[in-house]
């Protein structure tokens, strides 16, 4: 199951937490069109109060709708290339949001047309429009509305074992894929960024065994991310919020076994890093002790 709210989420917006570095200040200006800089605050908040009231979410309080995490990633590169090497690859960016990384994506080089997004509600995704100052048609990126633990739009399917040659059964347009489950086998490159996290380990595995079945057969074929860790794999609570978080070895540990299974070889890399949020998580968890960090990860086929 997934975890869907939290006590602490209801604290008010801290204004502080606004503090963009120049690069994420540079990809704001130019997605949005705004450039002066108080311009482009106000409008930034006044997206960040119509998303609370959507869902009171953290990333949103603390502004990670601005975050450029897919460009932080040690696999981004190895990505960008694949997205430059290969014909006609299809990039998914799962747990979507309000499409900050798919958008550095296309910035970046990734084909719009080879595009395709994910979430549970489009209702962030539309807010993301507002952010970015787009359309449909003026950022025609597909999304597809949906939970990921619902088998009518992604159900476990078998990993396929890795080949040089690609899947020949005709693939939709992206504009026409419905569920996920349309794209099994088919998916070069998978993102998930502050997702994991959102369910137990149970659910964890069965998401990643999800998602697996979605990658293309050919090498190089990749799923990366990231989303908050522990340096030993355990529970986590305070005041009523529960969650539950892999260490960097047991992330890796998870991938390798379910890829092993299907006898398929991957390369699996996985770090921690210092969180942003400090001990007590932008202000969230004051009484925390334990320290959690970002949980940085990619699996390659070999």
């Amino acid at each position: 199951m997934s975890i869907t709210h939290r006590p602490r989420w209801d604290l008010p917006v801290d204004p502080s937490l606004y503090a963009p570095d120049e690069e994420e200040k540079a990809f704001m200006k130019t997605t949005t069109g705004i450039q002066d800089d108080e311009e482009l605050k106000t409008h930034i908040f006044a997206i960040q109060a119509k998303a609370l009231t959507v869902y009171k979410y953290p990333c949103i309080r603390q502004f990670d709708f601005m975050r450029l995490r897919i460009a932080r990633m040690p696999a981004y590169q190895q990505y960008l290339e694949l997205g430059r090497q290969r014909k006609d690859a299809i990039f998914l960016d799962v747990g979507c949001g309000f499409g900050n990384d798919t958008r550095k994506a296309v910035l970046d080089g990734w084909p719009i047309e080879g595009v395709i997004a994910a979430d549970l509600s489009p209702q962030m995704w539309n807010v993301g429009h507002e952010l970015f100052r787009s359309t449909p048609d003026t950022f025609p990126v597909p999304f597809v509305q949906g939970d990921i633990l619902d088998p009518a739009y992604l159900a476990v399917a078998p990993i396929l074992p890795t080949s040089s040659t690609p899947i020949l059964d005709p693939l939709p347009p992206l504009s026409e894929v419905k569920t996920l489950n349309e794209l099994h086998g088919k998916i070069s490159a998978i993102f998930a960024s502050a997702f994991f996290h959102l369910f137990k380990f149970e659910g964890q595995e069965q998401v990643a065994r999800k998602l697996a079945g979605l990658l293309s057969p050919l090498p190089g074929s990749l799923i990366f991310g990231t989303q908050t860790g522990f340096a030993e794999k355990g529970g986590w609570g305070v005041d009523g919020s529960r969650a539950d978080y892999h260490s960097d070895e047991s992330w890796k540990e998870l991938w390798e076994n379910l890829f092993v299974e299907a006898g398929v070889e991957v390369e699996v890399k996985a770090r921690l890093q210092q969180h942003r949020g400090g001990l007590n998580g932008y202000g969230l968890y004051p009484e925390n002790t334990r320290e959690r960090f970002y949980l940085d990860w990619s699996v390659t086929r070999v």
